[in-house]
This record gives structure tokens, C-alpha cells and sequence, in this order.
């Protein structure tokens, strides 16, 4: 069935920088805090040195030096691009979007209400074109949406960034990137069967970002070793890949080729989320007040419908201007105050400037859970979660990961008498 990719180039810049001014210079996204050292998207004016996405730092400055570093705000970008998303599910569509500025259906369902594939296309370019007018939250027109459709995933996203050819030249598919470039059309459609000759031609360039940041560096490793194209990718023999890039280049082989996953469309669903407005330099133990009135706020959210928390976003709005956002995973689905505080707690020490506001939102839900009470006492509640954590650490690093210091000679002169230690006893 195929697949439609809509993209809005360069959204995660556009959604960091303050002045529209800085997109007609060399600019770039700088990497997040602890991150690896790897420049984000960049403006028109930086691809004209050879800069582009993926590319490591200190490469990009020697090639550069007048580059601006723009830092990231990916609550911004998340936010905006949220609203995006829900006018597309809002046609019918069902969408699967790993990140902010892509965004991926299958059209098969939509053909006979909207008129054919061309008739999706048109629909969907309308809905960012006419997207809703929010200065103040979201500054900056998305109506620059670029949309391709292929067999998959990767040839779709291909079709996009180069938008090279109308459903009615589909006899050039294989035309050069240039001439895919000169066309004016906004959309690219390549045809079943295509997608090895459509792909052949393009540059390795456009694998960076497919498969998560470890593999941003991939590209830039094909092209010192004279592997420029998709197509000079795909004839290598898969054992020769596997051997010298592993995993990664087994992956990146199967996308040269045309081979991709099947798509893996979100859950529609009304968002669960609870934000609150802090006064100027919170921090310590009022910032950690804030998080727990969001839980409880979160907690007794009606859409939660007592069902238990399983993923987690905390995000900010910085004082001095920005964004941050944390991804929270549970060891195990809960709705317990404080075992969610006890997860939650440690991230806002990454908080790398005060917040003006702090947001927590619920990315996945677990099983219904029933608020049963308990006859134990706290002290034996804490005691059977020291002796859970116990049992997972010896499980996860071997017996002797857990000790205990057993007193023996005290009073002894030489140190290596007083104390030893003992394996630490499983009812304790």
C-alpha cells in the first residue's frame, strides 16, 4: 500500500531561532545537552559549505568557522508539530511520526474519499497551508510542507526532500537529482515497483536520521570510503556490509534497496497532559513541590480513567528562553505518587537554566489498577522495595553485586579485622 510522507524542511530549526534573519546565514541546531557532538539541521546558507544534518561539530566549524550554533528547543518543536499530527488525524489518516517535521500515513484508505492519490495530496498540502494562525505559541508558517509517496517509508521521505516528479511524469523517475530539483511541482509520487530506480541516484546523505542518532555518523563513513549514492550501496554484498558496519549497515543496505518496515501508526487519543506556570528562578525544594502538584494534577486527570502511567514526558520552558524535555520509561506501569516522584525527581537536576514553566504528560498508559488498601506499615513497604531492588541487581551484575559490612574485631588494631563483608541475606 503506498505510503505518504509529509515534511516540513528544516522545522526544528525554524522552531529554536528567535529572528527570522538567522535562516539567511550559516546556522545550525547545536547538539543537546549530552548528547554526542553532532550539529542538528541547518540553514540553506550552511549546506553551501557541505554542512548538513548529522555532521560531527568540529568537522562543521573547520569547514565553517563563521557558523552559528543555535540551541535546541524541543518542547517548542514538540508542541507545534503536535497540533500538525491532529489535523491529519483529523482527515482520516493514521500516522506515524518518530520525529518533529516528518510525518507518515498510508493513502490506500483515503483514495476513495478524497479522490484518488493526487486528491490526498492536495487535501493534506491544504490542511498545513491553511493551518490556524498562533503567533504567539507557534510564530512561524508551516504551510511549507513538501510531500512524496512511495512503497515505503524511505522512498516516500526521498520523494519528499527531493519532490522530483508529478503522477504525470512518472516515466522519469530515475531522472537525476538535479533535474529532480529544477521541477516546480510540491509533490513527488513514485509508482510500485520504482522504488530501486528511484533511489539509485540519490545521495547516502539522506540515511542520516533514519535509524536514531548512532546512526547519523553512518554516511559520512560511506562517502570516505567513495560510496556516494543509494545505488553504489545497493549492489554491495550484504556480507561485505555486515561485516564492516554491522547492524547499522545491514539496515541502511535494506533502505538502499527499496526494503522497509511496515509503518507503526500512533493510538489516537485525547492528550494527558498538566502544565503549570512557575514563578521567576524556582529551584530546590520548590521546584520539586511543582513536580509533585503536577502528578496529583496528572494523577486525577479524567482521561487517565484509572488506568496506570507506563511513559512519561517532563518538559520545560526556560526563563531565559529555550525549551527542555525528558522521556521517562517506568521499570513497571504505576500510579503511585511515590514511585512516580521517586522516577521523576533526579531528571529536574538536568534542568540546565531556571523554568518558567513545567509540563508533565503521560506518552503511554499500562493496565487498570484498582487503589486496594494495605495493613503493612511504611516501614514494611520500604523494606520489600530494598529487597526487590536487591534481587534485580544480583539478577542484572551476579551474587556479590549486594554486600553488607558485618562488624567483627572492633576493637582490633589492624583494619582487616574489624569488619568484613557478607553476602547480603535474601529476607532482609
Amino acid at each position: 500500500m503506498p505510503v505518504a510522507c509529509a515534511l516540513v524542511p528544516r522545522f526544528r530549526l525554524i522552531a529554536a531561532i528567535a529572528e527570522r534573519e538567522i535562516l539567511t546565514r550559516p546556522a545550525a541546531l547545536a547538539p543537546e545537552p549530552g548528547a554526542a557532538q553532532l550539529i542538528g539541521e541547518v540553514t540553506a546558507a550552511a549546506e553551501r559549505f557541505g554542512l548538513r544534518a548529522g555532521m560531527r561539530m568540529g568537522e562543521a566549524l573547520s569547514r565553517c568557522p563563521e557558523l552559528a550554533l543555535i540551541p535546541p528547543d524541543p518542547e517548542r518543536a514538540e508542541s507545534s508539530w503536535e497540533e500538525a499530527l491532529r489535523r491529519l488525524e483529523g482527515i482520516g489518516a493514521e500516522v506515524e511520526s518518530d520525529r518533529a517535521g516528518e510525518a507518515f500515513f498510508e493513502v490506500g484508505g483515503l483514495e476513495r474519499l478524497l479522490g484518488g492519490i493526487e486528491g490526498v495530496l492536495r487535501r493534506v498540502r491544504s490542511l498545513f497551508e491553511g493551518a490556524p494562525s498562533e503567533a504567539r505559541s507557534n510564530p512561524f508558517h508551516v504551510g511549507a510542507a513538501r510531500i512524496g509517496v512511495g512503497p515505503g517509508r524511505f522512498c516516500a521521505y526521498v520523494a519528499a526532500v527531493m519532490r522530483g516528479c508529478s503522477a504525470d511524469a512518472r516515466a522519469r523517475v530515475s531522472a537525476t537529482r538535479e533535474n529532480l530539483e529544477e521541477q516546480p511541482v510540491s509533490y513527488c509520487i513514485v509508482p510500485p515497483g520504482a522504488a530501486a530506480e528511484f533511489l539509485d541516484p540519490m545521495p547516502v546523505s539522506l540515511l542520516c536520521g533514519r535509524r536514531g542518532d548512532e546512526a547519523d555518523d553512518l554516511p559520512n563513513e560511506l562517502e570516505r570510503l567513495g560510496i556516494s549514492t543509494l545505488g553504489r550501496l545497493a549492489g554491495l554484498p550484504r556480507d561485505a556490509v555486515a561485516d564492516r558496519f554491522g547492524r547499522l549497515g545491514l539496515e541502511a543496505l535494506q533502505l538502499a534497496r527499496g526494503v522497509d518496515e511496515p509503518l507503526r501508526p500512533r493510538p489516537v487519543r485525547e492528550p494527558i497532559a498538566v502544565e503549570l506556570e512557575l514563578p521567576e528562578a524556582v529551584s530546590g525544594q520548590q521546584l520539586e513541590r511543582a513536580l509533585e502538584l503536577l502528578i496529583s494534577r496528572l494523577l486525577a486527570h479524567g482521561e487517565r480513567r484509572g488506568r496506570t502511567l507506563r511513559v512519561l514526558r517532563l518538559s520545560s520552558r526556560l526563563a531565559a528562553g529555550g525549551g527542555w524535555r525528558r522521556r521517562i520509561a517506568l521499570r513497571r506501569a504505576s500510579a503511585d505518587r511515590t514511585q512516580l516522584t521517586d522516577a521523576l525527581l533526579p531528571h529536574l537536576a538536568l534542568l540546565p537554566a531556571p523554568a518558567a514553566t513545567l509540563r508533565l504528560e503521560a506518552v503511554a498508559l499500562g493496565p487498570d489498577t484498582g487503589e486496594q488498601l494495605t495493613l503493612s506499615s511504611p516501614e514494611q513497604h520500604r523494606r520489600r522495595r530494598i529487597t526487590e531492588a536487591v534481587r534485580q541487581t544480583r539478577s542484572a551484575a551476579g551474587a556479590d553485586a549486594v554486600l553488607r559490612v558485618l562488624e567483627v574485631d572492633p576493637d582490633s588494631r589492624i583494619p582487616e579485622r574489624r569488619e568484613v563483608l557478607m553476602p547480603y541475606p535474601e529476607g532482609e
